[in-house]
C-alpha cells in the first residue's frame, strides 16, 4: 500500500511540472552578474518574457543586450532587497507592463568569509536582511496574485550551505537555512492554491560571490576563492536549474561531488560530516 501511495504522489508531482517556459513572465533578482546573468541568458533561449532586477541598472543593461532581449520582452527593474518597503510598487510596474508574473527566481544575495567570533552584529544582520528578509517581502509582494491565479512557481536559490553549514559562514548559513524553513512550509500551505515552491541548493560555482563577500567588520574581501574559482561555471548551474523546473523538482543540490557527497553524508552520518568539515577547503 505505502508503494503504491507514493508512485501516485510522485506520479502526480511529475504531472504538474513545467515542461515549458516559453511565454512565461519570469521575475529574476540578482540578474546583474554570476548565476543570475546566466539564467537570463538560458531564460532568453527557453523564449521567456523576463523581468530582470538587481540593483546596478547599467549592468541590468547589460545583461538585457547580451541576452538578445528588447523592451518587449523585456522589463529592467533595479530592486535593492534591503529596501523592501518599496516592492509594492515594482510589483505595480511588472502588473502594467505584463500582467501577471508565473514564476519568480529569488536569486539575489550577498555571502560571508569571517569566523563568527569576529563577526559583528551588524554585519549579521545584514546578511539576514538581504537572504532572507528581502527575499521573503518579495515573495510575500506576489503571493496574494499566485494565489489568486492557483498557480505560479516560487524558486528560491539558497545554497549548499543551507544544508551543511561551513566554517566562514555563520550568519550566511544561517539565513540560508531560514529559507529553507521558511519556503518548505509555504509549499505545504499553498499546495492547494496551485503554488509550487523550487530550492536550488548551488555548491561552488565560478562567480564573484567570494569578491563580493563580507567580512566581518562589514567589508568586501575583494578576492576569489580556491575553491569558488575551481566550481561549476555559472552556465551549468543555470541550465540545472531550468532542468530542475521543468522537470518538477522541489529541491536540487547543484554541484560537484564534493558538495553533493556532502550533503549526502550530513543527512547519513552527520558525526562523520561535522569531522569532515573542519578540514574541508571552504575558502
Amino acid at each position: 500500500m505505502f508503494f503504491i501511495t507514493a508512485s501516485c504522489i510522485i506520479k502526480n508531482e511529475i504531472e504538474n511540472s513545467m515542461k515549458t517556459l516559453a511565454g512565461k513572465v519570469v521575475w529574476l533578482t540578482g540578474a546583474s552578474s554570476g548565476i543570475g546573468e546566466a539564467l537570463a541568458i538560458e531564460l532568453a533561449k527557453e523564449d521567456c518574457i523576463l523581468i530582470l532586477s538587481a540593483r546596478r541598472e547599467n549592468e541590468l543593461k547589460r545583461v538585457q543586450q547580451l541576452a538578445g532581449l528588447n523592451d518587449e520582452n523585456c522589463l529592467l527593474l533595479p530592486l535593492d532587497l534591503e529596501k523592501y518597503d518599496g516592492f509594492e510598487s515594482l510589483k505595480n510596474s511588472v502588473m502594467q507592463k505584463f500582467g501577471r508574473v508565473d514564476v519568480l527566481i529569488n536569486n539575489a544575495g550577498i555571502s560571508q568569509r569571517s569566523l563568527a567570533i569576529e563577526t559583528s552584529l551588524e554585519v549579521d544582520k545584514r546578511l539576514m536582511e538581504v537572504n532572507y528578509m528581502g527575499t521573503v517581502a518579495l515573495t510575500k509582494t506576489l503571493l496574494p496574485q499566485f494565489i489568486k491565479n492557483k498557480d505560479g512557481l516560487i524558486v528560491t536559490v539558497t545554497s549548499a550551505v543551507g544544508k551543511i553549514p561551513s566554517p566562514w559562514r555563520s550568519s550566511y548559513a544561517a539565513a540560508k537555512h531560514a529559507l529553507h524553513g521558511f519556503f518548505d512550509s509555504l509549499r505545504a500551505e499553498c499546495y492547494q492554491d496551485g503554488l509550487r515552491v523550487l530550492l536550488v541548493c548551488p555548491g561552488f560555482v565560478a562567480t564573484n560571490v567570494s569578491v563580493n563577500a563580507l567580512t566581518g567588520s562589514g567589508e568586501t574581501t575583494g578576492k576569489m576563492d580556491e575553491a569558488t574559482a575551481k566550481g561549476i561555471t555559472a552556465k551549468q548551474c543555470a541550465q540545472g536549474i531550468i532542468s530542475a523546473i521543468k522537470s518538477g523538482k522541489q529541491e536540487v543540490v547543484i554541484g560537484g561531488i564534493k558538495e553533493k557527497f556532502g550533503v549526502w553524508m550530513k543527512r547519513h552520518f552527520p558525526l562523520i560530516f561535522s569531522v569532515m568539515i573542519r578540514k574541508m577547503a571552504v575558502r
